[in-house]
């Protein structure tokens, strides 16, 4: 894991859900996934979106030009736990297929600007929007 992932999950545990910097008041999670080649846990700290009691994350990997690591992991294992706030929660991941999908991520980019600049920078690869529905 990351030195720059480390320092906010610690932040989060040690504020029940709340980080500063960058994140200071974006929703934000703890996705804890299977390393789908290692086996070995996983954990990342994601912003995620509310709708209703709906809740959706975004593998967007910061506009990267592929994937995130914690996408193929929860597409090999789709049972993952999170955290929010200071509650533990088992959810089944689910991707979204399309129209759903844009207008998910048409909602994230419109409230969350960078969101916009993400899908620009990943160029031809399709950012997926991933439900999480409670187990």
């Amino acid at each position: 894991m990351h030195a720059f992932n480390r320092g906010i999950i610690a932040e989060f545990r040690e504020n029940a859900g709340k980080v500063g910097g960058m994140f200071e008041g974006a929703p934000m999670l703890i996705l804890h996934t299977v390393g789908a080649k290692s086996g070995s846990h996983r954990e990342n700290p994601l912003m995620y979106r509310q709708e209703g009691d709906r809740r959706f994350i975004f593998a967007s990997a910061a506009g990267a030009p592929v994937h995130p690591s914690w996408y193929h992991n929860l597409r090999a294992t789709p049972a993952v736990e999170i955290e929010v706030g200071a509650d533990r929660e088992v959810v089944l991941a689910r991707p979204l297929d399309e129209p759903e999908r844009s207008e998910v991520y048409g909602r994230q980019a419109t409230e969350v600007p960078q969101f916009g600049e993400y899908e620009q920078q990943a160029g031809d690869r399709v950012i997926p929007v991933v439900e999480l529905v409670s187990a």
